[in-house]
């Protein structure tokens, strides 16, 4: 998740958020996901949306064996860095190599993914609209290959000391992470909900567990630029918020400089391991 209103791809941002995202992601979801690749020999993963590689740098360490991963995105700039980035070991020593794929996530199809053992995104989902989480539960399905889809929105904020534009803030931000883009409409906090139902419609076994990010005086660098998105973002789906939106964000960011401001920003993990 990021503002949308942020830098949402930028390197910076990306950079930014992997030690929180990785902080965050469900650890207990890897022992099914573990159990399930047991017998595999050299493991294929694509990772859809790479960005720079931090699913990859999570990930890779804690799989073992020999491990091919193919990374997808739309950014060439940004499958450079990723490629040149992710860990070149697997947990238990074993070689990992990458290659890379341009293009567009939304038209991924069931042969994209023919050779896969694994199928992996984050913050990815909630950017998908409901008939490209439905394309990607089908192509996952048809191709017996498991998904662990992490970090997705699920539109609830919480911002310590509270302050009484918090719930405004939060219904606007969700409004826009719904909005209809060049005619896709985005499933935002609902792409966890969706995902697992089109999953499960194809009799996979789905699993979902919470990921929220913690922020706390030690990411208050985080913090502000997540600020500065989510309340952006806010602010473009309801112009009337630009003036006490401004105020606001004046207010959150001077507290979260000074250590005074804490956020849990809830996100969930997915696991879709079909039968």
């Amino acid at each position: 998740m990021g503002g949308v209103g942020a830098p949402r791809y930028s390197p910076a941002w990306l950079s930014l958020r992997e030690r929180a995202d990785a902080a965050a992601r469900a650890a207990t979801l890897l022992g099914p996901l573990r159990h399930r690749l047991a017998d595999v020999g050299r493991l294929v993963v694509c990772d859809l949306g790479c960005g720079t590689g931090s699913m990859g740098r999570w990930l890779s360490g804690r799989l073992p064996g020999p491990q091919h991963w193919i990374l997808y995105d739309h950014d060439p700039a940004l499958l450079d860095r990723a490629a040149a980035t992710v860990v070149d070991a697997a947990a238990d020593g074993a070689f990992v190599t990458v290659t890379t794929r341009q293009g567009d996530l939304a038209a991924l199809t069931a042969g994209d993914l023919a050779n896969a053992d694994v199928v992996t995104g984050s913050a990815l989902l909630d950017v998908l609209t409901r008939e490209e989480v439905d394309r990607l539960a089908a192509a996952c399905v048809t191709n017996a290959c498991p998904a662990l889809l992490t970090l997705s929105v699920v539109g609830h904020v919480e911002l310590t000391p509270a302050d009484p534009l918090d719930p405004e803030i939060t219904a606007a931000f969700n409004a826009h992470q719904r909005r209809s883009v060049a005619g896709r409409r985005l499933l935002g906090p609902d792409a966890v909900d969706a995902a697992a139902q089109a999953f499960t419609r194809r009799g996979a076994v789905v699993l979902v567990e919470p990921s929220p990010w913690r922020l706390g005086p030690e990411q208050s660098a985080l913090a502000v630029e997540w600020l500065r998105g989510w309340v952006g973002a806010a602010c473009a789906q309801r112009p009337e918020l630009a003036v006490p939106g401004a105020a606001y964000l004046e207010r959150r960011i001077a507290a979260a400089s000074a250590g005074e401001l804490r956020v849990v920003v809830d996100h969930a993990d997915l696991l879709a391991q079909p039968g």
